[in-house]
């Protein structure tokens, strides 16, 4: 499902309301997702849970008729909506990422780690958790989820240049933790 074309026909069915084309959808982006929505709340309950809403609310908003310009967009931006509610609900909104992961199972540390297995990684995933929220955010719709910038813009509501910005600063930012560690 890689080709834009066969992305765009998929889409096209989604926006149509075909349940099918649905769960192909689902089936296609929900890994990236999850991701996604742990990488901001490290726990791998809520995330699961997170993940499920964030497609039921698509689903309604299909039906419900709304113009959709950009699928995947959407889906991340109803995926950072539901974060933000997640810490609303959990008073926590003032630091969403905290910056100490003391809270994370040490058994979700070691799992993680496990999947990386390269040291190089390992010190790279480390450099991110270190971050600022926002260059956290940038460089994982970035990178892990291959979102490209226009994409990324409209997630954000920034604009594409903003993007730029951030994406450099993020990356920069993420030299100088790899490189202290």
């Amino acid at each position: 499902m890689k080709s834009p074309l066969n992305q765009k026909i998929l889409f096209l069915k989604v926006k149509n309301q075909d349940k099918d084309a649905f769960g192909q959808f689902y089936d296609l982006y929900v890994t990236r997702i999850y991701r996604f929505i742990f990488f901001k709340i490290n726990s791998v309950a809520d995330a699961q849970d997170i993940t499920s809403e964030v497609f039921l609310k698509l689903w309604q908003y299909i039906r419900e008729g709304r113009d959709i310009k950009n699928l995947n967009a959407l889906t991340y931006m109803i995926a950072r909506n539901m974060v933000i509610d997640f810490y609303r609900q959990n008073s926590k909104i003032e630091d969403p990422i905290s910056e100490d992961h003391n809270n994370i199972a040490d058994d979700q540390k070691d799992l993680l780690r496990q999947q990386i297995m390269d040291s190089e990684l390992s010190d790279v995933l480390k450099g991110i958790e270190n971050l600022k929220d926002e260059y956290k955010e940038v460089i994982i719709l970035k990178y892990l989820d291959e979102l490209s910038h226009s994409e990324i813009a409209e997630v954000l509501n920034k604009s594409n240049g903003s993007v730029r910005v951030l994406l450099y600063r993020a990356i920069k930012a993420l030299k100088e933790n790899v490189h202290d560690q």
